[in-house]
């Protein structure tokens, strides 16, 4: 045990590791971890603790006097959309347990972070968030986890409030470890579930997602070892490894008998997915054969991962988005080549523009990096042509944050943050065009929407199969349901559309008060 890490039980175990303590109903379960490093003094004047034999693993049957209280937890996850599913498989494995999710912001007593790290601005939102909570419920148990506890997990242990760190490989058994507490209370230095090491076999996730939208999100693959200079993935998940694909199959079936209508497939490198003989066209052709699947899209990939006959399975495929989001990160190939991408711009655009002739309408999206270690003035101009060129729907800018143990982080050639600041304005206001520019190519087009909310306004909002995000005045509730619209005019950040046929006799009406609603907007 190193690093106040926890070890499994079994290494170095002596015979007084034998004594288990929760507070709770009565239930047996198997620890794993060394009981003297994670667990508070037990009381023994309210439990009764039963040794059963020894095996592999300690069991015992624990039992208490009085039944555990109901508890509320509220989860907040930050950075991308893999996190938003590990989140979503702890809801639900949470509820089995009875805990009552309450929305962030109101008094709960446990607070789970899924954390990211990705830049400092991550790792800083993760601190505000342990503040702010404890303002409004100052005795929550706060938990972190995610790449931040994997990564940060000695600057974790020095933030007051904090009172579990659980790293990646352990992440998703959080309910578990706090089962296994003697009480889910404040403690005077944080525990600390961690190893250095990730498994990186194939693995399967226990437990079904829980989505209040009609998206979900599907985790099939995790880790990568691309290791690209300014990222600091591969240290905080790992190797690359892909789930089962049977699981996957599991899963996205209970999805859509919960009337889940929409899938994103989501991981750090899905491009890579690899099980046997399976990969990602793969995956994608097994889910569109299960009943109540109406789409299919890919979340992000990697321009050197795309699988050969993918472009030309979305062009002929009724459920496939036609919504790519291919990370670019630079315009200029001397940049890419100190990033460590696989790639130079030429590259890039040949597959973009491949894409593009096969697909109708496709909806390409993409990562910009911004003040890279070395990027002049023309690196730089080099980015907003490529961007300028290349037919993108809208840019994502992403200002470049050191990040220790990379490689980017040992060079000295670095870009002032005004500097960084200025070209991010730049790119970014470019983004805002391609956006307008794809929105006036969907005027009078007449597209499928899948409605998800109703704003306060009385617009219903949803997104068409390539991303585009409609609004719609309906009398009708359109919550998970998907509809033709045409589009009739275009926002900043949305379209706006009429619904056809929808044999609703109040339509018209509604349609004449659209001008009041987005005024309000």
């Amino acid at each position: 045990m190193r690093d106040g890490c926890l070890a499994p039980l079994g290494v170095g175990d002596s015979k007084d590791t034998r004594c288990a303590k929760s507070v709770g109903r009565a239930y047996q379960f198997k620890l794993l971890f060394k009981l003297s490093s994670l667990f508070p003094t037990l009381s023994m004047k309210r439990h009764r603790v039963v040794a059963l034999p020894r095996g592999h693993y300690n069991w015992w049957t624990m039992r208490s006097l009085s039944p555990r209280p109901r508890r509320r937890v509220t989860f907040y996850t930050a950075g991308c959309r893999l996190n938003q599913a590990e989140t979503a498989i702890l809801i639900d494995r949470f509820c089995a347990k009875g805990y009552e999710p309450v929305p962030f912001g109101a008094p709960t007593d446990i607070l789970v972070i899924n954390s990211c790290a990705v830049t400092e601005q991550a790792e800083a939102d993760c601190r505000r968030v342990v503040r702010q909570t404890l303002r409004h419920s100052p005795q929550a148990f706060v938990a972190v986890i995610g790449c931040y506890a994997q990564t940060g997990v000695h600057a974790l242990q020095n933030l007051p409030g904090i009172d579990l760190i659980v790293g990646h490989q352990y992440k998703l058994q959080l309910p578990e470890h706090l089962d296994a507490l003697a009480a889910i209370e404040k403690q005077s230095t944080p525990s600390v579930v961690h190893t250095r090491r990730i498994e990186h076999q194939e693995f399967v996730v226990d437990g079904t997602g829980a989505y209040s939208t009609t998206r979900a999100n599907v985790k099939i693959q995790d880790g990568c070892q691309f290791m690209c200079a300014f990222c600091l993935i591969p240290f905080a998940r790992g190797r690359e490894r892909s789930r089962a694909l049977d699981d996957i199959i599991r899963e996205a079936t209970a999805l859509a008998e919960r009337g889940h209508r929409e899938l994103v497939l989501t991981g750090v490198n899905i491009g890579q997915y690899c099980t046997g003989q399976a990969d990602l066209l793969s995956v994608i052709r097994r889910l569109e054969t299960i009943p109540g699947i109406e789409r299919i899209r890919i979340s992000s990939i990697e321009p050197t991962t795309i699988p050969d006959g993918l472009f030309e399975h979305m062009a002929s495929s009724s459920k496939v988005c036609r919504h790519l989001h291919v990370p670019l990160q630079s315009g200029d190939d001397r940049i890419l080549k100190a990033m460590n991408r696989r790639y130079t711009v030429r590259d890039y655009q040949r597959e973009i523009e491949r894409a593009v002739s096969l697909i109708p309408d496709l909806c390409v999206g993409t990562d910009i990096l911004v003040g890279f270690p070395g990027e002049g003035e023309q690196e730089f101009k080099n980015s907003v042509a490529a961007a300028h060129d290349l037919p993108f729907a809208y840019v994502h800018v992403f200002p470049y944050s050191k990040r220790p143990g990379t490689a980017a982080a040992r060079l000295s050639e670095t870009v002032s943050s005004s500097v960084i600041k200025h070209r991010s304005r730049e790119l970014n206001h470019l983004s805002r065009q391609k956006r307008q520019a794809f929105y006036r190519r969907c005027l009078g087009q007449r597209v499928s929407v899948l409605f998800e909310t109703q704003q306060t306004t009385g617009l219903w909002v949803g997104f068409t199969d390539h991303y585009v995000r409609v609004g719609v005045v309906s009398s009708a509730n359109l919550a998970n349901t998907i509809h033709e619209v045409i589009v009739t005019g275009i926002m900043e950040e949305m379209v706006l559309g009429e619904l056809v046929a929808t044999g609703h006799p109040q339509e018209a009406a509604h349609r004449a008060s659209i001008e009041r609603v987005v005024s309000a907007i």
